[in-house]
């Protein structure tokens, strides 16, 4: 029969012993090929990995590349719009919800609906939808309006905000479910103390709720700012990144170089600086945490 101390040690160490080997498999092939794929930017690689060092050549490369500077510039509006309609949609929603109405449970259901799907079945939908042969300007022209036009979807100057419209679309009911759990959260005597000096309904929630609920907001930012910058599937289901190039965003462009144009150096490039964005937004928001604990 083992002694009391052994058997401490052994309830210590069988937890450390059994997620080990998965802790080891998971650093290996997360910051592994992390790792690997930084050395590959610095590489000569091109159709095969080529373990030349050339330095920053391929970032020089990057940024001359006249579809990267499409990319970054697409990433841009979709992120600011997609983050900005995505998080007013679903406040609104929020408190529409907030107000305690019979049919709750069915308009949040109906809401969250879409972000059960996942973004390929969202973008395949939106490109029925928004194709001029097919979905809106279609039956706009059933109903009796012949000159009625929306072809966002094939003009290279709009194709972009079809992307915007599909990711608010599926985000919209995750983000108003964070903002009615933030809401949810506020105490009741503080709206009826405000109510009772006198002020309105639209006062309570401008000055008083929707301050308050800053860490949501926060949190909300930054999740949704990870979905945009890592986009890829949403835009391949939609517009494959046409047409042309008109709505390349970097996921897409790291994609197309990396395994169908046989420049692993310059996909491994664009993906680290993918990587370095994506710190720079998420690791603030781990060290805020962390000291917010601390304290």
């Amino acid at each position: 029969m083992a002694s009391p101390s052994a058997a401490a040690r052994l309830d210590h160490w069988l937890p450390r012993i059994v997620l080990a080997p998965s802790f080891i498999l998971s650093f290996l092939f997360i910051y592994g090929l992390i790792a690997w794929n930084g050395y590959l930017s610095v590489s000569a690689s091109r159709l095969l990995p080529n373990y030349e060092f050339v330095g920053f050549q391929q970032y020089a490369t990057l940024f001359a590349n006249e579809r990267w500077m499409v990319a970054l510039k697409n990433l841009g509006i979709f992120s600011t719009l997609f983050i900005g309609f995505s998080m007013a949609v679903g406040l609104l929603l929020a408190i529409l919800l907030d107000q305690k109405i019979r049919v709750e449970g069915v308009l949040r259901t109906v809401y969250l609906y879409p972000m059960a799907l996942s973004f390929i079945v969202t973008g395949t939908a939106w490109k029925w939808i928004l194709n001029p042969g097919l979905g809106i300007e279609h039956l706009m022209h059933q109903w009796g309006f012949p000159n009625f036009s929306f072809d966002w979807l094939v003009n290279p100057d709009y194709a972009i905000y079809t992307v915007v419209i599909a990711g608010v679309w599926q985000s919209a009911g995750f983000v108003m479910a964070l903002f009615l759990a933030g809401l949810r959260g506020i105490d009741d005597s503080i709206i009826k103390a405000a109510q009772i000096d006198g002020a309105t309904l639209p006062q309570v929630y401008w000055r008083i709720i929707i301050p308050s609920m800053r860490p949501v907001f926060f949190s909300t930012l930054m999740v949704l700012a990870h979905i945009a910058i890592k986009s890829f599937d949403l835009v391949m289901a939609l517009t494959a990144g046409g047409p042309g190039f008109a709505t390349d965003v970097p996921a897409t462009f790291m994609y197309t170089h990396a395994f169908t144009r046989g420049q692993i150096g310059l996909g491994a490039a664009s993906a680290t600086v993918m990587l370095a964005t994506v710190a720079a937004i998420v690791v603030p928001y781990l060290y805020s945490e962390l000291r917010s604990q601390r304290r």
